[in-house]
């Protein structure tokens, strides 16, 4: 791969840096082809585009977002054919119904959290308290009676 080297290129550690990524992060993503490889300097210097750094940071973001990496490279390559698509559309619908989701569990896992503050539990399995919330502490007692 050929660039003209006289452009405001920038080494491995600048683009990392301004991308808030580290290293090994930046030769992960070229391993995987979210990122073009770079060019080389006549010392052998890895050189990228300063769009490198606005790239990284968009896959950063649709991290965030719960977009996984091989998703993200999906995306990444259907922009990079240059026509429009839905698919990031009906991918960020997905992603809402997985978000819901998670919010519910997160919901019922908080609701029980509270339940075995405010009876005072002491023990996952020999729990004293009375009108213990957690069915654990049953089951390792029926458990434990069945091996007697």
């Amino acid at each position: 791969m050929s660039q003209d080297l006289e452009g405001p290129y920038l080494r491995s550690g600048q683009v990392a840096e301004q991308a808030g990524v580290n290293l090994q992060t930046l030769r992960y993503y070229e391993r995987r082809g979210l990122i073009a490889e770079p060019a080389r300097s006549p010392g052998g210097h890895r050189t990228y585009p300063p769009q490198t750094v606005t790239l990284l940071m968009v896959i950063k973001a649709a991290q965030r977002l719960g977009f996984t990496l091989a998703e993200v490279a999906e995306l990444i390559d259907t922009g990079r054919r240059g026509h429009p698509t839905p698919d990031l559309r009906a991918r960020a619908q997905a992603k809402i119904a997985e978000v819901d989701e998670r919010i519910a569990d997160l919901t019922t896992i908080r609701t029980a959290l509270t339940q075995v503050v405010a009876a005072g539990c002491d023990s996952l399995t020999t729990c004293t308290c009375p009108d213990c919330p957690l069915p654990l502490a049953d089951l390792a007692a029926a458990h434990a009676s069945e091996k007697n």
